[in-house]
């Protein structure tokens, strides 16, 4: 017996719609922001989420690197920056794309890094978490910083040096945890970073860094403020921060400390 189309259940429940498509401007009607990251971030998305004002809308891609974070693994960015940009939103414009790694940018160069990212998106305001933690430092107006890291001891080595000799700042103290892969330091306790962070004050420096996107120093960036009475920069609250400002969104969020509730 042949198949009668006319007598097909679906017959029966196509509905014709009658009524004009109605549209708004969707859910990143103020920004479209768009992050690199490294292939085995664990933070950042989760981060970015959480810190991201109504109407602003964040978007991911990974680049190709080694596991290893080390200034010869992080150098290699370089080959896949253009074409990591370019996945993250490839049918739409980015108002901003960013390199969402500290040491990375450090290891590739600031200039080299928008460079490459404005190859794959170059409609876009594009930028760095190392630029977007010296613009965030220049916010507050301090000179004087002390520095934790989770990396080992040459990567910290290489990141202080730049923040002290690139950037201009003076470096009071500064300590690394000595840390290989994402891996480890997506477990670093907050509240270790807590005391770490505290122990690393002086009564010289004007604020306190903990750098790298793989820790989860967000989470206690309003504590350690309040124990050490001065302004802490954390790289994730500085990307962000940054990235809004660029996209012209002025929003004072409450939660992750002085810098994102006040400049």
């Amino acid at each position: 017996m042949l198949h009668n189309p006319e007598n097909s259940p679906l017959q029966h429940r196509k509905r014709q719609v009658n009524t004009p498509i109605r549209f708004d401007s969707g859910r990143n009607e103020r920004a479209k922001i768009g992050f690199v990251l490294l292939p085995n971030d664990q933070l950042v998305e989760e981060d970015m989420v959480r810190m991201a004002p109504p109407g602003v809308g964040v978007y991911f891609s990974r680049a190709r690197m080694p596991h290893e974070i080390s200034t010869g693994t992080l150098a290699q960015l370089t080959e896949s920056l253009a074409e990591t940009a370019g996945r993250i939103l490839p049918d739409d414009i980015l108002d901003v794309v960013c390199l969402a790694c500290t040491s990375g940018t450090v290891a590739v160069g600031e200039a080299r890094v928008c460079s490459e990212l404005n190859k794959g998106a170059p409609n876009a305001h594009a930028t760095s978490l190392m630029g977007s933690v010296t613009k965030a430092l220049e916010a507050l107006q301090v000179r004087r910083i002390a520095v934790g890291t989770p990396y080992a001891h040459e990567l910290t080595d290489t990141v202080v040096g730049y923040l002290q000799n690139e950037a201009g700042f003076e470096i009071t103290a500064y300590a690394g945890l000595g840390l290989d892969y994402d891996r480890d330091m997506v477990r670093v306790t907050p509240d270790y970073l807590l005391e770490f962070g505290a122990s690393l004050d002086t009564p010289e420096a004007d604020a306190l860094l903990i750098s790298c996107s793989a820790l989860r120093s967000l989470e206690i960036v309003e504590a350690l403020e309040k124990e050490i009475r001065k302004p802490v920069i954390v790289s994730n609250q500085a990307m962000m921060w940054n990235c809004l400002r660029l996209a012209g969104v002025q929003d004072r969020l409450s939660g992750f400390g002085e810098l994102l509730r006040q400049f």
